[in-house]
């Protein structure tokens, strides 16, 4: 089996309403998604979340695969991070594009064996994957009935956890919306908040002891993910508050950083970002040999939903224990929320939680069926390379 074609597809799709972070404020969805095609008949998708990677994935990144066994990932993926190495290109859209293809070859492999990801993962520890609700995000329009009303909502659904924003608003408004967040949903659920890298050390030293009663289950992102003094400084000013972060993070290389020095005690790398699936494999075994939790960060299409949940499947546990428990030994993965129809509407079957569980998929690679019609429908770019 061989390699035959790669091809890009750029998605977008228009928002009802806009919402925000401390970062930024979006109108629309947006991703790209990879399929990598074989002479046997088989394809496998993978996804980035960086639209400018296709042009590095065309021009760089496809004469290195094309005409090659799809099912030699660990070699392939050694061969793309060489090329993008010594320019020093791993980073941002480069370990972004190696995520895409790596993801895929993950799916063609498990497909030509007919085996789901997770048993070539070595198998699965679970089934079903706890996860936490994304959303609470800042809108045009604060309003706090809305925002009580959606957490009540989550926690109907079945969620024993969510995640809001803070950094978007003055010190005292970000306080006393996470503080009616906790009214609103009680003391027996989970709940986190993100800055998204809002803060310098000082100021997120400040909001988290303003917050430091409402049992935050982790507090992400505090500072600049480059700042790993100011990690060290939260780490030091807020002793009793789990900090987490790592999304933005590209392969085991930039996660030891935060590893090695325990500046996070939940490490939240992106299969999108981190270098796919193989590299990811490598960063929680890297994470879990440091006693450091591994919480797949998800904010994409039903393809990183999959591939993260396969994952997530096969995270061991952090500590071990007789009874091992969500949120303390074993992992919770995001849930994103927002509305989204490039989640809801690609997949013949979304992802859906169930009593604030999504099951693994048991179908063979990654186990998603991306409609034709769909990704017609949203795609705004389509590019392809083929083997000579």
């Amino acid at each position: 089996m061989r390699i035959q074609s790669l091809a890009t597809y750029n998605l977008q799709c228009a928002l009802d309403e806009p919402f925000g972070w401390s970062q930024d404020r979006i109108a629309a969805r947006a991703l790209q998604l990879v399929r990598v095609d074989t002479d046997a008949g088989i394809s496998g998708w993978g996804e980035c979340n960086a639209p400018a990677a296709d042009a590095l994935i065309h021009a760089c990144l496809a004469p290195l695969v094309l005409g090659e066994d799809p099912r030699a990932r660990a070699r392939l993926w050694q061969r793309m991070f060489h090329a993008l190495y010594n320019g020093g290109l791993t980073g941002g859209i480069g370990g972004s594009a190696v995520s895409a293809i790596d993801t895929a070859l993950w799916d063609i492999a498990g497909q030509a064996c007919g085996l789901p990801v997770s048993e070539l993962l070595g198998g699965a520890l679970r089934t079903r994957i706890p996860v936490y609700a994304t959303g609470l995000y800042y809108r045009a329009q604060e309003c706090p009935d809305q925002l009580a009303a959606e957490a009540l909502a989550y926690a109907e659904a079945g969620f024993l956890g969510m995640k809001t924003k803070v950094g978007g608003l003055p010190f005292q408004a970000d306080v006393a919306r996470v503080e009616a967040l906790r009214r609103v949903i009680g003391p027996n659920l989970h709940l986190m908040v993100d800055a998204n890298q809002a803060f310098d050390a000082a100021a997120a030293i400040r909001l988290g002891r303003a917050l430091s009663g409402l049992d935050l289950q982790w507090f992400e992102e505090p500072v600049n993910a480059l700042d790993l003094e100011g990690y060290r400084q939260v780490r030091v000013g807020l002793p009793d508050m789990p900090l987490a972060g790592g999304e933005v993070l590209r392969t085991r290389f930039e996660c030891a950083r935060y590893a090695q020095a325990h500046l996070v005690d939940i490490l939240q790398p992106d299969v999108v970002n981190v270098g796919g699936i193989t590299e990811m494999q490598r960063v929680i075994a890297l994470a879990n040999a440091l006693g450091i939790r591994v919480y797949p960060h998800v904010w994409g299409s039903p393809v990183m939903i999959a591939a993260s949940l396969h994952l997530a499947s096969v995270i061991p546990p952090t500590a071990s224990a007789r009874k091992l428990r969500p949120w303390t030994q074993e992992p919770v993965m995001e849930f994103d929320q927002t509305p989204n129809p490039l989640r809801d509407e690609l997949a013949a079957r979304p992802f859906a939680a169930r009593d604030g569980y999504v099951d693994v998929p048991t179908e063979p690679g990654l186990g998603v069926e991306i409609l034709e019609p769909a990704l017609e429908r949203y795609c705004r770019q389509y590019r392809i390379t083929e083997n000579a």
